[in-house]
């Protein structure tokens, strides 16, 4: 039988670095208020000319030298944005492939927001155990400063730019496999976070681009109550279904969307601030990309460890939420 493991991971940050004193200068706020309400200092911001394609080329690059395999292994790429490079058509998948060199490969997109490479992980490990894919790329990558309103106090200092990939691949070997990856939605709460202008049923206009409709809208309050209440409970049916104890879990890497989240939701699960993944401060909130990118942090800082278990966590948009457990199983 066929198992995913998670081979590798990579990230790509931009350079350009937007702190609070920036906000400073451009709407009523602080960089005490910010902090205090969010826990993020600073955010990237993607080049003019930068976009997801691009910055998930460099992310995909750098997971697949560490997974020590070759580009055109790759059989699949799964690619999780709600920032893509064009409204339509093509999927930013089919994009990065060419910007990978890969020009036989199957490439898609999926959008479900913060949740996204959650639900690519799940897709790519669906594809090896039925045995049709191999070595599957699977990314995260938002320009999210695309669709900022800058004039909106509840979200402009919320979120920043940058990606992440990994490579899931096929192995024999049970003890590397992925254990459970577990994804759901509920559209009854579609209108917490939403971008309500520029699809079919609100499409470009002048009256959507003056109200700035295409930008990100999100009712705070509501939508922080909810993610922590779901976030907690969907680490709880993880671990009580795998007969794990909060203390097994070497890495927590929840979706870096608030630090009062974060620290809601492990202090609910009696989780450590040493088995918490954090990177809001220094990145901000990434969407997609930000599980990738804290996990490829604290990888490079030496944290991660072949062998040890790593569990994602991840809310956003849809709504969307889903949890990952695996072993972090790297090619020896």
């Amino acid at each position: 039988m066929a198992y995913a493991a998670f081979r590798s991971i990579g990230a790509y940050i931009p350079e350009k670095i937007m702190t609070n004193a920036d906000f400073e200068k451009i709407m009523d706020t602080s960089d005490e208020w910010i902090t205090k309400r969010t826990g993020i200092k600073e955010r990237r911001i993607a080049a003019e000319d930068e976009y997801p394609s691009d910055m998930g080329a460099k992310a995909a690059t750098l997971a697949i030298q560490r997974a020590g395999i070759e580009v055109s292994d790759v059989d699949l790429i799964v690619f999780a944005t709600v920032t893509p490079d064009y409204l339509c058509m093509p999927s930013t998948a089919c994009v990065t492939a060419s910007k990978l060199g890969l020009r036989d490969v199957q490439a898609f997109d999926i959008s479900a927001a913060c949740t996204g490479f959650v639900y690519a992980l799940s897709v790519a490990k669906a594809f090896i155990e039925s045995g049709m894919k191999k070595n599957v790329l699977i990314i995260g990558a938002e320009k999210y400063t695309s669709i900022l309103n800058y004039e909106d106090r509840g979200t402009a200092f919320i979120f920043g730019d940058g990606a992440g990939a990994a490579i899931i691949s096929a192995t024999e070997n049970k003890d590397e496999a992925i254990v459970d990856v577990k994804c759901s939605s509920d559209g009854d709460y579609d209108h917490l976070i939403m971008t309500p202008g520029g699809g079919s049923k609100n499409p470009c206009s002048p009256e959507v681009l003056e109200q700035k409709l295409a930008c990100i809208q999100m009712k705070g309050n509501e939508t922080f109550k909810l993610a922590v209440k779901t976030l907690t409970s969907d680490v709880q049916v993880m671990l009580e279904k795998h007969n794990l104890k909060p203390e097994d879990i070497k890495h927590f890497i929840p979706h870096q969307a608030n630090f009062r989240i974060i620290k809601a939701v492990g202090e609910a699960l009696k989780l450590t601030e040493e088995q918490t993944v954090v990177t809001v401060d220094k990145y901000g909130n990434t969407s997609a990309a930000s599980i990738p990118m804290a996990m490829n942090y604290a990888y490079e800082q030496g944290r991660i460890k072949a062998g040890e278990n790593v569990l994602f966590d991840a809310f956003g948009a849809g709504l969307t939420w889903g949890s990952a457990l695996f072993p972090f199983s790297p090619n020896k």
